[in-house]
């Protein structure tokens, strides 16, 4: 699928035409719910600093998501470089917060795909992709066109659009999304965005009825569905339990669940309570007996004990302009 000004779209959520080339027009960029409106090819920049050509920070072959994800031989993770929040405690400052990476045109990133396939990445797995919708729509075609597309799987802190989620039906075939806090005074003090917990909630129930519950093939891989990871966050343990609940009431509990227990002070948070420590064992227990007593039944917990390696995320990925 190629986004052209001016195409029209069938919306999965009412069957109706609607006009979405300013959500994925870099020349009046609305793509996320910030929607700055801004002409990205004029060079003006909105609240995520994204340009006209997309950025990548690393890529390879990682080992680190969640099972079916990362199979045997890994996911193909594309990190790219700016991001639509300011999380105090963002591991990733260097190239979400500070903009590190290289520019890739749609051609470079198209090969970046290629690449991740014929190293056999089990995915293409796309982090934090929003800003660079635009791009990485017509770098996916052109990957795909020799008929080896792999699944996309679209990695997001969950800040998004309904509508841009809505034209991704039939592109993302695995959503790894975050829900990260259940009040606005928390997603405000955490990154920035008090419309946090509405967005994040409606673009996770866009995203199930697009592919629905996480579905593997006979080895145990991702094939399509939706995974939702909830890190638990110091002093705010009880707001993963409420999410826990919203989603037992709302999507149910057949939902593939990624509880995460790895949080590290990272960026801003290290001057600021409660950011500035790891969750404690009894913040961790809540979480997982909440997850017991609601009766989910599929999806991962991180060990508590193992929780050791403190390296950041990407830093072993290896920059690339072959």
């Amino acid at each position: 699928m190629n986004f052209s000004p001016g195409e029209k779209f069938i919306t999965p959520r009412s069957g109706e035409q609607q006009q979405l080339d300013v959500a994925i027009e870099a020349t009046h960029c609305e793509l996320c719910p910030r929607r700055c409106g801004v002409n990205r090819q004029a060079g003006r920049l909105g609240f995520c600093k994204a340009g006209s050509q997309a950025q990548v920070f690393r890529y390879g072959a990682h080992p680190g998501e969640e099972p079916p994800i990362s199979g045997t031989r890994g996911s193909g993770a594309v990190f790219f470089s700016r991001c639509t929040l300011r999380c105090l405690y963002c591991q990733n400052y260097p190239w979400s917060q500070e903009g590190e990476g290289e520019t890739y045109s749609v051609e470079e990133l198209a090969g970046i795909f290629r690449r991740l396939r014929e190293e056999g990445c089990h995915n293409w797995n796309l982090i934090s992709p929003t800003p660079w919708l635009a791009m990485i729509v017509p770098a996916l075609a052109q990957a795909g066109r020799d008929g080896k597309r792999l699944p996309v799987v679209y990695n997001t802190s969950g800040f998004e659009r309904v509508a841009t989620i809505g034209v991704l039906r039939g592109i993302a075939d695995v959503y790894l999304t975050d829900l990260r806090y259940s009040r606005r005074d928390t997603a405000l003090a955490g990154s920035e965005e008090p419309a946090y917990v509405e967005l994040a909630r409606s673009a996770l129930l866009e995203m199930w009825r697009q592919v629905g519950p996480l579905r593997c093939d006979e080895q145990g891989l991702a094939v399509s569905g939706v995974i939702c990871r909830l890190l638990i966050l110091p002093g705010h343990a009880d707001e993963a339990r409420e999410n826990l609940e919203w989603l037992a009431a709302t999507v149910g509990t057949g939902i593939a669940l990624s509880v995460m227990a790895q949080y590290i002070p990272a960026y801003r948070a290290v001057q600021s309570k409660p950011w500035s420590r790891r969750i404690s064992r009894e913040e961790f227990q809540a979480v997982w007996r909440k997850v017991e007593s609601l009766g989910f039944s599929q999806g991962w917990i991180q060990d508590y004990e193992s929780l050791t390696n403190e390296r950041l995320v990407g830093f072993n990925f290896r920059p690339r302009r072959k």
